[in-house]
């Protein structure tokens, strides 16, 4: 299904995107600056949400269709235009990043940790090229703890769905994976909302922003 994803993408989540991702990117992504790498750019959702304090950009994703659709609207969105930005739009694929460690100030990850194949391994390689003190800035969706019958469907459709949908998985248990992987993130860090007009499947999401822990 990778060559038609990227095709469809847009539209299937465009209603959500306006119910409340797009509010919820901005709101993220308001005091982003430095430095900054996204990983699963995807068709480029968080481009337009990206402000002025941002000296570097660099966005990545593994499938080639996805960083093309991204790369057509460059032209619609500041960062890209601004002299005081270095954009780079690269491929890359999260458990392999082809950058040196200490590399970035804050890395972005938003509807991307639920379907990497090696979540420990990306959030691996993710502190790796985080400086000291940097932030991984997320948004997911997760298992649908505290709702058992929700939950009970996730694990039944989750083997179709991740052939469907480029290996997404539906009960991952994202910021508890962050906090394992070297990050500080308390309860306070984390935002858990129910993602508007979505399917129920992934609904439950969490979002927010951790720190790289002193080694």
């Amino acid at each position: 299904m990778a060559w038609l994803l990227p095709r469809i993408y847009d539209r299937c989540t465009a209603a959500t995107e306006e119910a409340c991702f797009q509010a919820w990117r901005a709101d993220l992504l308001a005091d982003v600056g430095g430095e900054v790498l996204e990983i699963g750019a995807g068709t480029g959702h968080n481009l337009a949400h990206y402000g002025p304090g941002v000296t570097r950009l660099v966005v990545t994703d593994p499938e080639p269709a996805m960083l093309d659709r991204l790369r057509r609207k460059l032209s619609d969105v500041p960062v890209a235009s601004s002299p005081e930005v270095d954009l780079v739009v690269q491929r890359a694929s999260a458990d392999a990043l082809p950058f040196p460690d200490d590399s970035f100030d804050v890395v972005v990850a938003t509807l991307v940790l639920c379907s990497v194949p090696d979540q420990p391994a990306a959030l691996a390689e993710v502190r790796r090229v985080l400086r000291p003190g940097g932030r991984l800035v997320f948004l997911e969706h997760v298992a649908a703890d505290g709702r058992p019958r929700r939950l009970a469907w996730q694990h039944r459709v989750e083997p179709l769905w991740k052939r469907l949908v480029g290996g997404c998985h539906l009960t991952r248990r994202t910021a508890d994976a962050i906090a394992a992987s070297g990050f500080e993130l308390g309860e306070d860090d984390v935002t858990r909302e129910s993602a508007r007009k979505a399917a129920p499947v992934v609904r439950p999401t969490v979002r927010g922003a951790a720190r790289k822990r002193a080694a």
